[in-house]
């Protein structure tokens, strides 16, 4: 069964997209700790990050790293905070948080609900800046 990553990037499920080419996809967390918060994935459907071969992982971080770059001009913040959890979603995925402060990067702080307007808005930001 595809999991919720995979049927985002096929379009079965709306995203707030922020970038996309052959083998990777870029897309707003719906449950952001940080307004910026991206998920960064693989197109391949892989569960853990370590499983993906050599040079899908390499490329990867190098679209990870544009898109964190993206991220950095279109959202007050001092850095782009990296994540790995792996657990949540059984695919393959880079959490890039815009922070201020070490603790910024605490997935047990409350969510943000924000309306679509403004993730929308947030996206095509990010997108522009890329």
């Amino acid at each position: 069964m595809a999991s919720i990553f995979s049927k985002i990037i096929a379009g079965e499920i709306p995203s707030y997209k922020v970038a996309e080419d052959e083998h990777h996809f870029a897309f707003l967390d719906i449950n952001p700790i940080a307004k910026g918060h991206v998920l960064v994935v693989p197109k391949h459907e892989t569960d853990y990050l370590f499983d993906l071969d050599d040079a899908l992982l390499s490329s990867l971080t190098v679209f990870s790293k544009r898109v964190a770059k993206a991220i950095e001009k279109s959202v007050p913040c001092q850095r782009i905070g990296v994540a790995v959890v792996g657990l949540e979603v059984p695919h393959a995925h880079i959490h890039l948080i815009p922070i201020n402060g070490v603790y910024d990067v605490d997935f047990n702080r409350p969510k943000l609900a924000l309306p679509a307007e403004e993730m929308q808005e947030i996206a095509a930001t990010i997108a522009e800046n890329l």
